[in-house]
This record gives C-alpha cells, sequence and structure tokens, in this order.
C-alpha cells in the first residue's frame, strides 16, 4: 500500500493502525503493557530483542522493561499515544531522517512476533502499512493532542464524535483511570510509562490539562 505522507525531520506526524478485518489487537491487560514497553525499548537507534521469559516471573510485567536503560539515541519523540483495544494512535516528531519508519518497523514486528506467540497463530496482524498524516499547522496539531487523548470515550460512548459528549464528569472520571494513553501524564501523574513520552517535543498550547 502506497502512503502519500513524506517524512522529515522536525515535523510531526500522527500515526495509527488497526487490527487486520478490525480485530482486537489488545485481548487484555498483558497485551497492553507489552506494547508499551514495546514503544519506550523500540526508539532507540540500536537494536533491542524482547524475550516472552523476560516477563515471565511471577509478579512481572512488561512495564519492569520501562525501568531498563535504552541503549543509543531516540529516533522520534513521541508527544502523545493512546491504545485501544482493536487500534492505536501517536503522535510523534522525526528527530532523524528515516526515524519514523525504523522506529514503526521496530514496533509493529515486535508486537505482531509477542502477540503471535501469546495466541499461538501467524500471520499479519495489522492492517497493512500504518497510516500516517501529516501535522503542518499548529491547529492541526492542537486537535490532534486533544483528538487522540480523548479516544477512549468512545468505549463508554460510542457515538460521542457526532452527538457530543453527553455526560463530561463520567467522561472525564474515564479518561483519568485509563491506564493506557499518555493522558495521565500530562496531568502529572507519576509511572513508569512516563518515560515513553517527551513532553518538551510539544508545543505548550494548553494552559492545563481540563482545557482540551
Amino acid at each position: 500500500m502506497s502512503r502519500n505522507v513524506s517524512f522529515a525531520p522536525g515535523e510531526f506526524y500522527h500515526l495509527y493502525n488497526r487490527g487486520t478485518e478490525k480485530r482486537n489487537i489488545f485481548s487484555g491487560r498483558s497485551d497492553y503493557e507489552r506494547f508499551l514497553s514495546l514503544l519506550y525499548l523500540s526508539n532507540s537507534t540500536e537494536r533491542v530483542h524482547i524475550s516472552n521469559q523476560q516477563t515471565s516471573q511471577r509478579g512481572s510485567t512488561s512495564l519492569e522493561l520501562l525501568v531498563r536503560p535504552r541503549p543509543g539515541k531516540p529516533l522520534v519523540a513521541i508527544g502523545a499515544y493512546c491504545l485501544m483495544p482493536n487500534h492505536f494512535h501517536l503522535l510523534v516528531h522525526e528527530i532523524e531522517k528515516g526515524g519514523i519508519s525504523r522506529f514503526m518497523q521496530k514496533l509493529t514486528t515486535g508486537y505482531t512476533m509477542y502477540f503471535n506467540v501469546r495466541y499461538e497463530r501467524s500471520g499479519a496482524l495489522l492492517q497493512g502499512r500504518f497510516k500516517a498524516t501529516h501535522a503542518s499547522e499548529d491547529r492541526q496539531l492542537k486537535y490532534l493532542i486533544a483528538y487522540i487523548h480523548l479516544n477512549p470515550i468512545k468505549l463508554i460512548e460510542p457515538k460521542w464524535r457526532e452527538n457530543g459528549i453527553k455526560n463530561q464528569l463520567r467522561a472525564r472520571k474515564y479518561l483519568e483511570e485509563y491506564q493506557y494513553s499518555s493522558y495521565l501524564d500530562y496531568l502529572g501523574e507519576k509511572r513508569l510509562q512516563s518515560d515513553i513520552i517527551n513532553k518538551n517535543a510539544l508545543p505548550k498550547y494548553f494552559d492545563t490539562p481540563k482545557t482540551w
């Protein structure tokens, strides 16, 4: 599949993909946490290998891989992300030429290999090559930051984009409890996942997280 977006250092891009045939690509906490660990470890100029045995001990989780030193230099700066049951969204800033392509190849290959071993399957997990849009204007970038972090509301109000949020208090509480996006990091919560993103990569559009 061709892609009509050319990547360039210093620019922002919205990257996304979903499961083949719209299947779920995250079936539980372990899957989400493995993808999160890969967001961190795949973002490196050096090769990183993660075996399933590294997180197979009782009480251990993939998130513990986030405390490992990451070799090399980052390929991209991740400004925001959100994982949903059958798709994911990333907002990244390319640091060096070819960085996005290298990062996404490592991320999606690593996660597909993990998923296929875990669920005893084979073949493609994701719907072809990842999709990308260039955030060339401040207005578009500001919209994407909010859109990515509001995505989980679909899980409680599937038509919120068309009809608006019916219960804003419930929606806000849900976002504040959703563990698989970078929203909590911008709220100031201290957690292992905080090292995945680089807050300084994004312009300071919002006075507070609640203004999103």
